[in-house]
């Protein structure tokens, strides 16, 4: 009996041993993991794919090029007939066929997207022949097959649960974001929370615009984004689209969903022909994932569209989901609170759609 308590210590020293070198083990992968960009957070946002690898594939010789219209796009196939670019004219968003990947948010819905379409923006608008420039075949060769951060990761870096992500300097530029903050005026001011929080206000950081003037963060905006914001922190700031400092100074995107929508960026997938209930777009089937979709939520707003989000793709189910800030999650989602995230169908959202463009 003494005999055995005696092993008793040893074999807890033991197990002590191997759970301390087999967390060690785990700590390092998890590093590898995070230089070699795999993004797997508690089944929030990404759920496979993500690495860094970049270059044309190896076999390109059987590649052909073909022209489509409604909008007017060149369309790249491989040797195998298979789609590995849709390129719009008049847009810099590029629609590229790389690694699969699957996006979900299961805290707020069921719906899961997977695709192997990522979305890209070329240094320059597409135009009919441009394959044959330097520019696009410098910029093609580093990223077809890449699978760096595209217009999809860089979105579902703000959903709920979504990790902090900091530059060298310090300054927190990816993570859960908020809507905005509650309104303390209650039912009398009309919304929850408030409006008006831009990519800025999230980073707490100002930012000088090309047009000299200066936005300036507030601090009760920390790590906020509304919908427009948002769109903004994804094509803009992190994706360098050029940005407007508000509607009317600038150029390059405006501050809100109606000045993105009217403005003339892009290519008007879906003209807008009205806000009213009539002027609903029926010819969906033309939207693209990366495509920017307009909305008609609020009365009060009058003529103005008043809420902006970007095509994501099909969900498993096959309905066409898209992904936006919205004050009801106080968030980016693709969840069903307050409506569920389908453009297809007769949902709150699909009803209230009035037009979309193609950056």
């Amino acid at each position: 009996m003494a005999g055995k308590k005696k092993s008793r210590p040893l074999l807890a020293g033991l197990v002590v041993i191997g759970l301390v070198a087999t967390s060690g083990y785990l700590t390092l992968e998890l590093r590898k993991q995070e230089e070699q960009g795999v993004t797997e957070v508690r089944n929030v946002g990404v759920l496979s794919g993500a690495g860094k690898q970049s270059g044309k594939p190896a076999d390109a010789s059987g590649d052909r090029w073909s022209r489509l219209e409604s909008p007017a796009r060149s369309v790249l196939r491989g040797a195998d007939g298979q789609v590995r670019a849709v390129l719009t004219d008049g847009a810099r968003t590029a629609k590229l066929t790389g690694p699969a990947r699957t996006f979900a948010e299961p805290a707020s819905t069921a719906s899961k997207v997977s695709t192997t379409d990522w979305v890209r923006l070329m240094p320059e608008p597409w135009t009919k022949g441009a394959e044959k420039q330097k520019w696009f075949k410098d910029w093609y060769a580093e990223y077809a097959g890449s699978e760096e951060d595209d217009l999809f990761a860089f979105a579902f870096q703000y959903v709920a649960g979504a990790p902090q992500r900091k530059d060298g300097q310090g300054v927190l530029y990816a993570g859960d974001a908020n809507f905005g903050p509650l309104n303390t005026a209650g039912a009398e001011g009309g919304d929850l929370r408030l409006e008006q929080s831009d990519f800025y206000d999230y980073l707490g950081t100002p930012y000088p615009f090309r047009d000299g003037s200066v936005g300036t963060p507030e601090a009760v905006r920390a790590r906020s984004l509304d919908c427009s914001g948002y769109v903004r922190m994804v094509l803009g700031y992190r994706a360098r689209y050029p940005l407007m400092s508000s509607d009317k100074t600038g150029d390059g995107l405006p501050r809100t969903a109606n000045g993105m929508a009217r403005s003339g960026e892009g290519v008007d997938v879906l003209p807008l022909t009205g806000v009213a209930a009539g002027n609903r777009p029926t010819a969906i089937d033309q939207l693209q994932p990366g495509d920017l979709v307009f909305f008609k939520l609020d009365a009060r707003t009058g003529q103005r569209l008043d809420h902006v989000g970007m095509v994501l793709g099909h969900d498993t189910e096959g309905h066409l989901i898209f992904v936006s800030s919205r004050e009801e999650v106080n968030g980016p989602t693709i969840g069903d609170v307050g409506g569920v995230s389908r453009l297809d169908g007769n949902g709150y959202y699909a009803k209230t759609l009035r037009s979309a463009k193609r950056l």
